[in-house]
């Protein structure tokens, strides 16, 4: 942030490099900044995204669908341009993930392959979950409705969310339930250990 509260703007170059340490960062298969950039579809459709979003909030709603379906058909990520995606934002492996139009997902959160952030209505309006900062999404997890899910949570794979979850929660089953999360618990432990799946 900024000294006035305001969110730093970042040049594109600067929040590309940003964007390919986030991914090195939370992914351990990661070998080079370059093999990121080229090979990582999660990538790919993050900055596809971003690019769709423009075009969604200047009134271009045609051309940002056309671009998200583009980035659909070739990545198997589906980013409706109107969901609104903090910095530092990462999809491992990707196939799969579907993220709603009205869907908030704060910095420093990771998705992986099979999320979906949806509606449980077709109401106009907020109808898809916020998803708070340094939040992790295990694989085939469904977050559903205008829910929030808070800060430094993690959710555990296959679970189904359709309640908002305070911050520093761990979220797991059908449906999910939330417990405080422990202390120095590791989120790559929580969302790969056997309990935690469904």
């Amino acid at each position: 942030m900024s000294d006035h509260g305001r969110p730093e703007r970042l040049g594109v170059i600067r929040r590309l490099r940003e964007d390919i340490a986030a991914a090195k960062l939370r992914d351990p298969a990661a070998r080079s900044s370059l093999e990121v950039a080229i090979l990582y579809s999660g990538l790919h459709a993050i900055w596809s995204h971003r690019l769709a979003h423009a075009l969604w909030t200047r009134g271009l709603r045609f051309p940002a669908r056309a671009l998200s379906q583009l980035t659909r058909w070739t990545s198997g990520i589906e980013i409706h341009p109107g969901a609104t995606i903090g910095r530092r934002f990462f999809i491992d492996h990707g196939m799969g993930v579907v993220i709603g139009e009205t869907a908030e997902i704060g910095d420093d959160v990771m998705l992986y392959h099979g999320v979906t952030l949806g509606g449980r209505t077709r109401d106009s309006g907020k109808r898809h979950p916020t998803i708070g900062d340094g939040v992790a999404v295990g694989a085939g997890a469904k977050i559903l409705g205008p829910i929030l899910i808070g800060a430094g949570s993690a959710v555990g794979a296959n679970a189904v969310v359709t309640q908002d979850a305070p911050e520093n929660s761990v979220l797991v089953g059908v449906p999910a339930k939330a417990r405080p999360r422990r202390s120095g618990e590791d989120t790559r432990g929580v969302l790969t250990a056997p309990e935690y799946h469904i």
